[in-house]
């Protein structure tokens, strides 16, 4: 049996993609009793707006709600939202268009005794990723080898 989650993309993809937005993450959740389905969706070139959430979760609870047979039998909220400022960069493309932006990166292994650095993320190559952060009062370029990192997102810079 396919995961709820890729279920659950089967029906939503299309409808978010026909209302002009980009499905981002589907995220099937249980927190105490309750059960969530969670939406990430965005739009091109970013900038989601709330009543944006609230046409997308009408139309997919439209949808499913006409469906012969729910693919989740026990009961849900249903949550549409932004991805957020601070997104994780799940594949390469997001991580492409994040070149010029402020990131966080998180390490398996400590890089000169740290576990996470912030920065602009400069270039990508196969196997790194070029950032510029701040040493005290200037900025230097580290390189980081991606199978060393655990996580990438995109960050606020203050």
């Amino acid at each position: 049996m396919a995961k709820v989650t890729d279920q659950m993309q089967e029906i939503v993809q299309p409808i978010i993609e026909d209302l002009g937005f980009i499905l981002f993450d589907i995220e099937f959740v249980k927190e105490g009793k309750s059960w969530f389905l969670r939406i990430y969706v965005d739009k091109p070139g970013g900038g989601i707006a709330i009543e944006d959430c609230v046409t997308v979760s009408e139309h997919i609870s439209e949808a499913v709600d006409q469906l012969e047979t729910d693919p989740i039998p026990q009961a849900y909220y249903l949550e549409v939202s932004s991805p957020g400022a601070e997104r994780p960069l799940k594949n390469d493309d997001d991580v492409q268009a994040a070149i010029g932006e402020w990131v966080f990166l998180s390490f398996y292994q400590a890089i000169d005794g740290q576990k996470n650095i912030q920065g602009r993320l400069l270039s990508v190559s196969d196997d790194a990723y070029e950032v510029e952060t701040k040493d005290k009062t200037r900025k230097v370029a580290v390189t980081v080898e991606k199978s060393n990192v655990s996580l990438i997102r995109l960050a606020i810079e203050f």
